[in-house]
């Protein structure tokens, strides 16, 4: 029978929970981040992602002490969750802005119900948008950076800590804020397009009562909501992915 060292067996235990300790964290970030977090991601997926992050993050983290009981277990294990899930909820504020931003876009060019899917809320250009921001961002080395991103977030938020409440809250209504006016700044020329119609057609209408304007205006409305989102929509991804690196390399201090 062969007798494995007990050296052996501790390095391997110390090594095991180092991956499981980065995977607690990875996990719910992997969950929300754009792209890999979304709902027509299987699980299985998703797990097998987690863990390829756990095991590159994992070495260049330092080394975490192991827990001696479940309660210690316990108390490790949930601030390294929530912790995860504060940092996923701001990546997939991201993808919020972009559906956001579509859907006040389908709004002013009333488009909102343009080739919307049945029982889909979301308008045609806010599924668009994200679809195509989240794949620029696959594109552009999305997994590298947030590979940078959670060894990065080691240092800011150390193993086993959970955050102060009261800066917590500041960050997330600061991000939330952030990505409404991000989702707005993104949609500007469709809100522009929007006031310029309405207005043209009011000196119309005042002009020649006896004119259906609304009949005349709809196709034009319609037409200048493709040809702009036609026009800006590379605009539209550059800002957006530019504003999602920055994040990326500083959570803490992005606007």
């Amino acid at each position: 029978m062969i007798e494995i060292p007990t050296e052996l067996i501790e390095l391997v235990t110390r090594e095991l929970w180092q991956v499981l300790g980065v995977f607690l964290r990875v996990s719910a970030v992997v969950s929300l981040m754009p792209g890999i977090g979304e709902r027509s991601i299987p699980v299985r997926v998703k797990l097998a992602v987690a863990v390829v992050f756990a095991l590159v993050v994992s070495p260049a983290v330092g080394p975490m002490p192991a827990p001696r009981s479940p309660l210690g277990f316990a108390a490790f294990a949930l601030p390294e969750i929530l912790v995860g899930l504060v940092l996923g909820i701001g990546l997939r504020l991201f993808v919020l802005a972009l559906q956001t931003a579509g859907s006040i876009a389908a709004q002013a060019t009333s488009l909102s119900q343009f080739l919307g899917g049945a029982g889909e809320p979301l308008p045609a250009m806010g599924m668009l948008l994200a679809l195509a921001g989240t794949t620029l961002a696959l594109i552009l080395g999305l997994h590298v950076r947030a590979a940078e991103f959670l060894i990065h977030s080691y240092t800011l938020f150390p193993p086993g800590r959970l955050p102060v409440p009261a800066d917590l809250s500041r960050w997330g209504v600061a991000q939330v804020a952030r990505s409404f006016g991000l989702a707005f700044t993104l949609a500007t020329p469709f809100v522009i397009a929007s006031l310029l119609y309405n207005l043209a057609l009011g000196v119309i209408n005042r002009a020649m009562p006896q004119l259906m304007v609304a009949f005349v205006g709809a196709p034009a409305i319609t037409f200048a909501g493709v040809f702009l989102l036609f026009i800006c929509t590379p605009v539209i991804l550059s800002v957006w992915a530019d504003a999602l690196f920055v994040f990326l390399h500083d959570p803490v201090r992005a606007r």
